[in-house]
């Protein structure tokens, strides 16, 4: 199976449609009437998938669904159908990460590419998220020294700075260079400052960021 759609549309013969076209793609496709019905049953996202939503549905409206579930934190991508589109709806869709904006009637061509596309970006921020996840792991396990030393490290400080800053001798640092080097499984500081960059740490102020 290529993953699941989610579709929100009050149109019960539009749900059908698409269901159709998109099980003969191969895709799984679960379907609501409501916005508040996929609330409800809010989608596993450790799975792939991706939402198609119809901008204008009774209750809460598709780009009302699309901020609650941002704020609920849902990385699925939204592609948003109407049959009634505007500029402004459009842009403020987009602006708020949705994947893609597709006027009714959508052929299968236009439906099949915008879900596709949706899938491979659910892929890409998925690893991402994952590979974060992974590394924050590492980061959890240096003890509050530690923290700092690393800190100071990805901020290009070296030993002799950093023993100073920490009121310690440089050997003491070296020491414990070597083990956040161990704990966050690199071999090289180029490796480590890459590291810090993926988790957003770098940046900080002159004296680098405050140990957490």
């Amino acid at each position: 199976m290529l993953g699941t759609v989610y579709i929100v549309d009050d149109d019960a013969s539009f749900r059908t449609a698409i269901e159709r076209r998109l099980k003969l793609a191969g895709y799984a496709v679960a379907t609501y009437p409501s916005a508040q019905q996929l609330l409800d049953r809010l989608p596993d996202e450790s799975k792939a998938g991706c939402i198609l939503l119809d901008v204008r549905i009774p209750g809460l409206s598709g780009p009302e669904l699309q901020d609650r579930l941002t704020q609920l934190g849902s990385t699925l991508p939204i592609v948003f159908l109407s049959g009634y589109p505007d500029v402004p709806t459009t842009v403020k869709t987009i602006k708020a990460g949705a994947e893609d904006f597709l006027t009714k009637p959508v052929t299968s061509e236009q439906l099949l590419r915008a879900v596709e596309q949706a899938m491979a970006h659910y892929e890409a921020a998925r690893g991402k998220k994952l590979q974060q996840d992974g590394l924050r792991e590492l980061l959890a396990t240096l003890t509050p020294r530690e923290r700092q030393v690393f800190d100071r490290i990805v901020q290009g400080r070296i030993n002799k700075q950093i023993g100073h800053e920490l009121g310690a001798t440089e050997r003491t640092i070296k020491a414990h260079r070597h083990r956040v080097m161990e704990k966050m499984k690199v071999q090289t500081l180029a490796e480590l400052v890459a590291m810090a960059e993926r988790l957003g740490l770098l940046g900080g102020s002159e004296n680098g960021p405050t140990p957490r």
